[in-house]
């Protein structure tokens, strides 16, 4: 855990390497015709035969019954204390893709979305459009105007983009305009502390530009804005660990939080077969990887139970890929449940698994919730994970006398 008070003092480098994998989204709930979970009903064979050789367990990404985002989850993961180190999705998808930020300004994700006639969300994102199509819509965003603050609007990937406010003033300090469900309309934004009246003001100018300008679209007729956050200062991942790491992710929010805790985010990457090739490419340069994969997680967030079990199944194949650089520990872990009965993160604990020379004959009968569950770790805080990766690596000596 990063904020272990004598942490420096027990952890020691070492040519040992950890990969972590963590599949977005990962954890699930059982169907209601069938009981199984999506990772019960895939075909796993690669992750059930790795689960029988590891020490299996479940984490909490915060806290029992809290549904955390894609950043909170990642973070503890990584042994930060999701409630004490917190950043919104605005700087992370920033950061992504190489927008610079400097103290006071103030970045918001946002979604094109779709709203019907009487103003009311139909589809908070846009059916899912294309970047070839999205992109030339945030283009067209880039040009709204608002006095006494510098706008600029950039595409992301798909139906996502990031807007940045610069100017003097500003905070982070205000609600959303994501209501978070169909059916109800864009929230108008609020300040949450007196010096976020100027914030809030010129975000609503900007919504109802947007509103206007997006008006001809069939799909992205509006925008969505959350995760107004500021540059934050964390810990150093690499130096509190005394580890080399490295990123890989295709999709930027990921990249831009591997960014702002200190890991070498690796460029380049536009598919998990691109990742696991940049593995293989940079194993040598670094003493522990971070790869990430999305799919289970957007399948998860349009209700869609076959389609996630598909990338579970298409996750799964990759894994002897991966296991042939023979990691001396090998997590894969979920940074959230994302339960497709749901279509929306769940508070569920999320099954992982640790595999090392040390975990022959503790395994598990398979990698999903319920098996993970009666696994020797057991039901731990995510932020204890990296702990258990470091000792298992030899990184890690006696604590006190």
């Amino acid at each position: 855990m990063i904020d272990f008070p004598d942490l420096a003092d027990i952890v020691e480098s070492t040519p040992s390497k950890i990969v972590m994998l963590v599949v977005d989204g990962l954890g699930g709930a059982p169907h209601p015709d069938t009981g199984k979970s999506e990772l019960e009903t895939a075909n796993l064979p690669n992750l059930n035969r790795l689960a029988r050789e590891s020490a299996g367990g479940r984490t909490v990404p915060v806290l029992p019954g809290i549904a955390p985002g894609s950043g909170p989850g990642h973070l503890a993961l990584f042994g930060y204390d999701p409630l004490k180190y917190f950043i919104g999705r605005g700087v992370l998808e920033a950061l992504g893709i190489d927008v610079p930020l400097k103290k006071g300004e103030v970045a918001a994700r946002g979604n094109f979305a779709t709203i019907g006639g009487d103003g009311l969300l139909t589809d908070r994102r846009a059916g899912r459009i294309p970047s070839n199509e999205a992109k030339p819509l945030a283009e067209l965003l880039n040009t709204i105007e608002v006095a006494g603050v510098d706008l600029e609007v950039r595409h992301v990937e798909g139906y996502r983009f990031v807007l940045v406010l610069r100017g003097q003033g500003l905070s982070d300090k205000v609600t959303e305009t994501d209501p978070q469900r169909t059916g109800a309309a864009p929230l108008p934004v609020k300040p949450l502390a007196p010096e976020a009246w100027k914030t809030a003001d010129a975000v609503n100018q900007f919504v109802a530009q947007a509103r206007e300008v997006l008006s001809t679209q069939k799909r992205a007729n509006m925008v969505l804005l959350r995760g107004f956050s500021e540059l934050p200062s964390f810990p150093n991942f690499g130096k509190a660990y005394k580890l080399k790491p490295a990123a890989i992710a295709a999709y930027p929010m990921y990249r831009g939080l591997a960014q702002v805790v200190g890991m070498e985010v690796i460029p380049g990457c536009h598919s998990f077969e691109e990742e696991v090739q940049t593995l293989h490419r940079t194993w040598k340069e670094h003493d522990f990887f971070y790869i990430h994969y999305k799919y289970a997680d957007a399948a998860g967030e349009d209700g869609n139970f076959a389609a996630k079990v598909k990338t579970l199944e298409e996750m799964d194949a990759y894994i002897p890929r991966i296991l042939e650089l023979s990691p001396d520990v090998f997590i894969v872990a979920g940074d959230h449940a994302t339960p497709s009965i749901m279509a929306a993160h769940g508070w569920q604990p999320v099954p992982f698994l640790l595999r090392s020379k040390l975990t022959k004959g503790e395994g598990a009968a398979a990698f999903n919730e319920r098996a993970c569950a009666a696994g020797s770790i057991g039901t731990i805080q995510a932020q204890h994970l990296m702990l258990l990766a470091l000792s298992h690596a030899g990184k890690l000596i006696k604590y006190g006398p």
